[in-house]
């Protein structure tokens, strides 16, 4: 494999799933018919059993091989949004650490869909695709609460990270002494970082 081989396959096992738009946004956008080049290596990789894909997708599904999900999984459209947040991030800045679907506890603890470094600072957070009950974010608050108390964060940053909730809708749940923001996509996030609004942010990350 070459180094594009190569980094395509490690781009699957971290998000599980891309379709063929995705990859050519993280692999392909530097040739000149992206689209062509990307279908030939895909084929090529998935004729070689490197990677497997779903054909009844337009565009296609591909997976790692062998796949950690099933082609059919509910959790198919969670782990792309993953990985359009995770584009949309690289379009400013390319996280230094990017870990999908991160658990320092054991179960039950705390199982952010991110945890990452980017522009200095380090996040967990949360893609919300569904919406919860303020019950639901109160437990999440909890573990969050649990997570920080362990001292396990530390092992991962210096300190605690800030939580960044990704979601279309509002929650009114006080996050304190946590620091959390709430917006619907990346750009929600910059007037927090800002050198207008520093502060708070450089006190809680």
């Amino acid at each position: 494999m070459n180094n594009r081989d190569k980094a395509i396959t490690e781009s699957l096992k971290k998000f599980r799933v891309l379709n063929r738009d995705q990859l050519i946004k993280l692999h392909f956008l530097r040739n000149k018919t992206p689209h062509v080049v990307a279908n030939r290596v895909l084929k090529r990789l998935v004729d070689n059993n490197l990677i497997e894909a779903d054909k009844t997708t337009r565009p296609y599904n591909y997976f790692p091989s062998p796949r950690s999900i099933k082609k059919d999984s509910t959790k198919i459209p969670h782990f792309r949004a993953i990985a359009d947040f995770y584009i949309t991030l690289c379009a400013y800045e390319t996280p230094t650490l990017f870990e999908v679907e991160f658990k320092p506890l054991a179960k039950g603890g705390i199982e952010p869909d991110v945890f990452m470094k980017w522009k200095g600072f380090a996040f967990c957070v949360e893609v919300q695709r569904s919406i919860y009950s303020k019950k639901q974010m109160e437990n999440k608050k909890k573990l969050y609460m649990d997570y920080k108390d362990s001292d396990e964060w530390k092992h991962h940053s210096k300190r605690f990270p800030a939580i960044w909730i990704i979601t279309d809708k509002y929650y009114d749940v006080d996050f304190k002494p946590l620091y959390a923001v709430q917006t619907k996509g990346v750009d929600g996030i910059f007037k927090y970082l800002t050198p207008q609004k520093p502060v708070n942010v450089s006190k809680t990350l």
